[in-house]
């Protein structure tokens, strides 16, 4: 059954946001815009640069919102604007999707057939990727605050932003917690010391976060526990697979239920100004909209795909039927792995996307797609999924920012297409970045490592040939624990993510943080959560913080 709401509330009182309590702010304003634009830059050569020196890449979100802030505080009159938690959310959606898309999505693609030795197609692979790019985050904007892509859910680095923005407003116990989180996430980084990995322990599912640990530990234990490297014989892959699969045909059953849910859409008269009594117990976005979306993302995906193939010159390589399977193939892989990264990420942070293109790269060797062909394909598939976690960290930020607002939901919905905006713009701008960085980068020799394994896979063809047999027998226990963990745990997922991470003492960081979380709870009660939440905020601060730095060691 539908949610009933009760009346509006009161309005708030007027505060640093009093310009936006009737309508959210705009992300064309003149001086916000500019803004927008020179933090996208920056977060743009920050992702470049990091991805192909050090083959990481670094969050910049909480970056965008403290200088945000800090443009707050500067005595002239048009920047006091700046001040607005909203405004600092657009800032940070900006910053992070330009980082995100600059190194994960399109540098990334474009090393793909450059080092796989056909620099001609860098500039085709480009405009395709940017056209992935674009539907990716699109479909992540439809889908946000569905049954499976919950605004509620986990999304930790967006709650990290989120409060780390509300912190800054609000000042007093707050901040000093989160302080103290960001100074000790930053410390680590010093050591090498991944401690946004306990920080997510404290604000993502326990159930999906202890499976995510034990993959961990798996992971980095294996060759003395069981004498061999479950990291390097498909092991991973094979679990993802069965996880992935399983994944997909919960969302499908997601997708054409028709019977209704206790937590249902808003109703139609809460557009206009109704306001559920809790935010956090409606969807926003019913089951025939979120098919919709993803449908119109397929066939979005597919003619991308087909631009990709015109553009890339296929027709020497493939007959028309062969491309024609290519551009489905190619669209399919893109929906399901932005599907699969972005519900590992709504649940840890963390996103497997180097994974989930290896295993599509492994099937098209397997079904025999020709080299040039797959190296695109490849391509296509990689700049999805970075692109859907990060826009789920952003609106989730954002959600918790705007969730007190009255009315609620045309504020809501209206906030998340400002986001959007915001984000176009990051990409944009990460577009003129990587148009007109690349070749510096691969002339030296900077290249993403990611970019390297799937060209050297490619040229390497199944050298391996039990590595499919291999990843069969494993989807089995893969599907198992998926199939048992249910849509909102993850636990196929989070198990596979974590078996293909080697991060060490990660393991002990997250299943140690999972003990002092469930531990603290049972003594301080529910008032331990919020205190948790900013302490794993600021780890999780501190940590991007420390990796968007190493730039500087570069």
């Amino acid at each position: 059954m539908a949610h009933h709401v009760s009346a509006p509330d009161p309005a708030p009182p007027p505060g640093p946001d009093t310009d936006d309590t009737r309508s959210h702010p705009r992300t064309l304003e003149p001086v916000l815009l500019v803004i927008l634009v020179v933090l996208a830059a920056v977060g743009a050569v920050i992702g470049i640069d990091l991805v192909s020196k050090l083959g990481i890449s670094a969050n910049t979100s909480v970056v965008g919102a403290l200088v945000a802030m800090l443009i707050g505080r500067i005595p002239l009159g048009f920047l006091r604007r700046m001040r607005s938690v909203h405004r600092q959310n657009l800032a940070q959606s900006a910053i992070s999707a330009a980082t995100f898309a600059s190194a994960n999505a399109l540098l990334t693609s474009v090393a793909v057939p450059y080092v796989f030795g056909r620099k001609d197609l860098v500039w085709p692979m480009l405009a395709g990727a940017f056209i992935g790019l674009v539907v990716d985050a699109w479909v992540l904007y439809r889908a946000f605050g569905s049954r499976l892509l919950p605004a509620d859910a986990a999304w930790p680095p967006g709650t990290a932003a989120a409060e780390t923005i509300k912190a800054g407003d609000r000042g007093g116990r707050r901040a000093l917690i989160l302080a103290g989180g960001t100074a000790v996430g930053l410390a680590g980084t010093l050591f090498s010391l991944p401690l946004s990995a306990a920080g997510v322990a404290f604000l993502g599912n326990v159930w999906a976060l202890m499976m995510f640990g034990i993959g961990l530990l798996l992971r980095q234990y294996s060759p003395d526990l069981f004498h061999t490297d479950l990291g390097a014989g498909y092991v991973p892959h094979g679990v993802m697979v069965g996880a992935g699969i399983v994944a997909l045909g919960q969302a499908v059953h997601l997708l054409v239920g028709r019977r209704e849910r206790k937590r249902q859409a808003v109703v139609e008269d809460t557009r206009v100004a109704a306001v559920p009594a809790d935010p956090s117990t409606v969807y926003t976005v019913d089951e025939r909209a979120l098919r919709l979306s993803l449908i119109r993302g397929y066939a979005l995906f597919t003619a991308g795909a087909a631009i990709l193939a015109v553009l890339g010159g296929l027709a020497g390589d493939m007959s028309p039927l062969g491309i024609v399977g290519w551009v489905l193939f190619a669209a399919f892989a893109a929906l399901v792995h932005e599907l699969i990264v972005g519900l590992a990420a709504m649940q840890s942070g963390w996103f497997p996307s180097f994974a989930v293109t290896l295993i599509f790269l492994i099937l098209g060797l397997a079904i025999g797609i020709p080299s040039v062909p797959l190296a695109l394909l490849v391509g296509y598939v990689s700049a999805t999924g970075p692109a859907f976690a990060d826009m789920g960290y952003d609106l989730k930020a954002g959600w918790l920012l705007r969730r007190d607002h009255r009315p609620w939901d045309p504020f809501e919905r209206e906030g998340r297409r400002q986001q959007f905006l915001a984000a176009l713009i990051g990409f944009a701008v990460a577009l003129v970045v990587v148009a007109v960085a690349w070749r510096s980068y691969f002339g030296q020799g900077l290249i993403p490592p990611v970019a390297k394994v799937y060209a050297d896979t490619i040229k390497s063809g199944l050298s391996d040939p039990d590595a499919v047999r291999t990843m069969l027998l494993w989807a089995v226990p893969g599907a198992a624990i998926q199939l048992l963990g249910g849509t909102r745990r993850q636990m196929g997922v989070m198990l596979a993510t974590g078996l293909l991470i080697l991060t060490p003492q990660a393991c002990w960081l997250v299943l140690g943080a999972l003990v002092v979380r469930v531990g603290y709870r049972k003594l301080r009660g529910p008032a331990a959560d919020e205190e948790l939440n900013l302490v794993g905020a600021g780890l999780i601060a501190g940590s991007s913080l420390g990796d968007s730095a190493q730039i500087l060691k570069t």
